[in-house]
Order: C-alpha cells, then sequence, then structure tokens
C-alpha cells in the first residue's frame, strides 16, 4: 500500500486494513517473530537539553535503556542533511541532501524545504533510507513525519504515511502511532518514525534559555510519557524498542553583538544567497575562481568573528568534495553565537536561537538514547555520530544492509558493547559506516 492518510485516529483502522488487504501488502511472515521500533526525533534538542527542566520520561529512558553523552551531526547542522543522514547513515554529499535549501547540480530548480513538490520527489533523496530497506524485504512501516517519509524514494513510501502538517498535535501523533502497534500482525508496521518540532520552534522564537524553550521541552517530554505508557499497554509492549534521536541542538544567538553584513564590504552583483544567521552560503552565477577568491580574501580580513571558505578548502569533517557544486562556492560561518546576514534588511531576520554552526561546537551536538528488550539498561555509551543510528534500527529489525557496506549485525548488544569499549577507551572513532 503506497497512500497518505489525510485523516487522524483509530477510527481509520477498519479502512486501513481494508486497503492493505487490497494492495496485498503484508508483513511477509519470516517477520512474524521480529521486534518493533519507534524513532522518535526530537527536532532542535541538544544534549544538555534534559540539564535544564523536569523530563521525566526522557530521564526514565536514560536510566533503563542506553544513552549517548551527545550525538554528533553531520554538516551543515540543519535538519533536512541530518534527518536523512539519520535515515540512511550516509553523509549528505553521498545521499543527497547536501542543506534544507540547495541546487540540483546539473542546473534547473533548486530544492526548498517548504517546496512540497520537490520534497515528496524522490529523485532528490539517494542512499537507501530505513523504511525502504524494510519494505523491500516485505517488513510493513509508517511515519507520522521523518524527512524523506512523503518521497517516493525508489518509488518506494512507508505503508502508512502523512505529509508534514506541523500544525496537528502531538498527543494525535502519539496516539496514532499507538494505533498503528494495535493493528493485527499482519498489517502491524515493525518500523515506525514520529517526529515533533516544538522545541525547535521555540528555541529559534526566544532562544535555547528561554521560558517557551523550556516548556516545548516538558511539552514534549510529556508526548513521550504517553508514548511509553500507551506502549506498555500493548500486548507487544516487550518487542517494541524506542529510540530517541534529534537532528542537532540549538546555540543562543548573541543579540547585542552586530553582525557581520556581507553587502556592506562586497558587491552583491552576479552572487545568489542562501542562509544568514549562523551562516551564509554564496554560489556565484558565472563560475570566477578569481572572485571566489577575492571574496574569501576580503571577507576574511574584514571579518573578526567568522570566517570564509571556498568549497575546494572547507575543513575535512564537513565531507565537501570540491567538484560538488550542490555546496556553496563560499561559506561563510559565524562563530558560535554570532551572525552573518548577506545585507542590511536582514538583520531582523536573525532568530533567538539557531544551529547551522559547525558540527564540532557542542552546542550542535543532539541526543541518542534507546530502550528496548535485550539492551542493557542505564548505560552512558559516549558520543556517537548519526551515522550510527541506522546500522542499530538494522541490527533491531535483523534486515540486510542493501548495499552490503555494513556487517550483518544481528544483535544489537553486540554494536553497543562495541560502542561502550570505545568510550572506555576515550577514543572518538569514525562512523560505523565504512568513510565515516
Amino acid at each position: 500500500m503506497r497512500f497518505a492518510r489525510t485523516c487522524y485516529g483509530a477510527a481509520l483502522l477498519v479502512i486501513v486494513a481494508l486497503s492493505l488487504a487490497e494492495a496485498g501488502s503484508f508483513n511477509a511472515p519470516e517477520h512474524a517473530d521480529k521486534p518493533y521500533v519507534v524513532l522518535v526525533s526530537i527536532d532542535g534538542f541538544g544534549h544538555d537539553f534534559r540539564d535544564r527542566t523536569e523530563t521525566p520520561a526522557l530521564d526514565e529512558l536514560a536510566a533503563t535503556g542506553i544513552s549517548a553523552t551527545s550525538l554528533v551531526p553531520v554538516y551543515p547542522t540543519l535538519t533536512f542533511p541530518n534527518h536523512y543522514s539519520i535515515a540512511t547513515g550516509l553523509y549528505p554529499a553521498d545521499h543527497g541532501l547536501v542543506a534544507n535549501h540547495f541546487p540540483p547540480a546539473d542546473g534547473g530548480n533548486w530544492f526548498r524545504m517548504y517546496d512540497r513538490e520537490a520534497v515528496q520527489d524522490g529523485s532528490w533523496y539517494g542512499g537507501d533510507p530505513l523504511w525502504v530497506v524494510a519494505e523491500q524485504n516485505d517488513m510493513l512501516t509508517a511515519a507520522f513525519f521523518f524527512v524523506g517519509t512523503e518521497a517516493d524514494i525508489q518509488g518506494i513510501r512507508p505503508a502508512y504515511w502523512y505529509p508534514y502538517d506541523g500544525s496537528v498535535p502531538g498527543e494525535t501523533r502519539v496516539d496514532q502511532v499507538l494505533d498503528w502497534l494495535a493493528l493485527p500482525a499482519p498489517g502491524r508496521p515493525h518500523l515506525v518514525t514520529l517526529y515533533f518540532d516544538d522545541v525547535d520552534l521555540a528555541a529559534h522564537r526566544t532562544g535555547p534559555d528561554s521560558a517557551e524553550s523550556r516548556a516545548a521541552i516538558r511539552r514534549v517530554d510529556g508526548h513521550l510519557r504517553r508514548l511509553l505508557d500507551g506502549i506498555e499497554r500493548l500486548p507487544i509492549a516487550e518487542r517494541v524498542h524506542v529510540i530517541v534521536v534529534s537532528d542537532h541542538g540549538q546555540q543562543a544567538t548573541d543579540t547585542q553583538a552586530p553582525p557581520y553584513v556581507f553587502s556592506e564590504h562586497i558587491d552583491l552583483e552576479g552572487l545568489t544567497f542562501h542562509g544568514g544567521g549562523s551562516y551564509l552560503n554564496i554560489w556565484l552565477d558565472t563560475p570566477d575562481p578569481a572572485r571566489a577568491a577575492a571574496i574569501r580574501d576580503r571577507v576574511n580580513a574584514s571579518w573578526s568573528h567568522g570566517r570564509a571558505w571556498l568549497r575546494a578548502e572547507s575543513p575535512g569533517h564537513w565531507r565537501v568534495a570540491d567538484d560538488d557544486t550542490r555546496f556553496a562556492d563560499i561559506v561563510l560561518m559565524a562563530e558560535p553565537g554570532r551572525t552573518v546576514v548577506s545585507r542590511p534588511e536582514r538583520i531582523a531576520k536573525i532568530k533567538a536561537g539557531n544551529h547551522g554552526w559547525d558540527p564540532s561546537v557542542p552546542a550542535m551536538h543532539g541526543i541518542f538514547m534507546a530502550r528496548g528488550r535485550g539492551l542493557p539498561g542505564g548505560i552512558v555509551i559516549g558520543e556517537r555520530h548519526v551515522t550510527d543510528v541506522y546500522p542499530f534500527v538494522l541490527s533491531i529489525l535483523r534486515l540486510p544492509d542493501v548495499r552490503g557496506e555494513l556487517p550483518v549485525v544481528r544483535d544489537p548488544r553486540l554494536l553497543v558493547q562495541r560502542w561502550r569499549e570505545e568510550a572506555a577507551g576515550d577514543t572518538h572513532p569514525p562512523p560505523t559506516r565504512p568513510g565515516g
């Protein structure tokens, strides 16, 4: 079954079951005894946000499962690239979503996160996201929002999915997930994604240290409480793994410090911009290496709280290929908390809280925690990377890596043990995927 439901609630479960039957789409018999995974993303939830207010549900997960000290994002530290790296185990240059807004490699219309047509066009999305791997193996999946789940990637969407609608209450999202998990086994999804944007939106508006952001943290923790309690009432409760991640953290912007205004130093003619705040991406409308180098030099000579890079000289951990024109020709990156804009009228658009700074900045790091049968309780596994989530979920669901790039780890405890050993050795190894 490949369709988007436009109504919410348990009343449609019978319709869903009938639709599955008509489409001939059920879990293959070999998946009958496999676990279930609910992958929860809390957008913008920094690794230290639990210290800012009461989070009893998240605290319970940490106490009864595994948790990372932080989850390191990919560059750029934005929503679309990092969510899709979580889903595929790949870096943006490899999976294709190199930013929230970017041009295609061969010219034409840009990808823009608010463009519904682009977001649902599977040709933008590379790699093999978790739900595609599962569906290719005749294992049903469901999504109450997650980057990529409404696109026809390789002609595949989750069996159950919704187009993104930020107005849907968190309680409704949770209740639908519980309804999916209560379906009869043949039509019950083994992988479910669930997304909350409350914290990210509040931190952008009022800063991550504000009362509004603390209220958003508590609100999402309440949604998680509703989910955990609901799962406990299900007959399959002991087979459900709950994984909570975030795509990046949030940093307060220094509103007292003046931003770097690019137009005060450089002529804007022939340049295309995107960003403003933590970073500014610049493309030259006509390739001109000499002009690009001159712009870089002028910025670096006139800016004390940030610097400019040409694409070819960007830091190695950004993993930007020299010839990948989806990435900007020039990137201006501010120091943490400082800001940059293209022109004076953009100053008013600077947000109280932001992300997009270098992935090495601690405030950009997110969270990772998981609980489920067989996983140890109360274990801290050290610092992990967003690309580590992919093999972990595959191991729980006992699914193969379709590219053959990962060892088939059928027991997630082996991965956890490896992570614990790495943390005990005080090392920061590359991500699990080759080349990571």
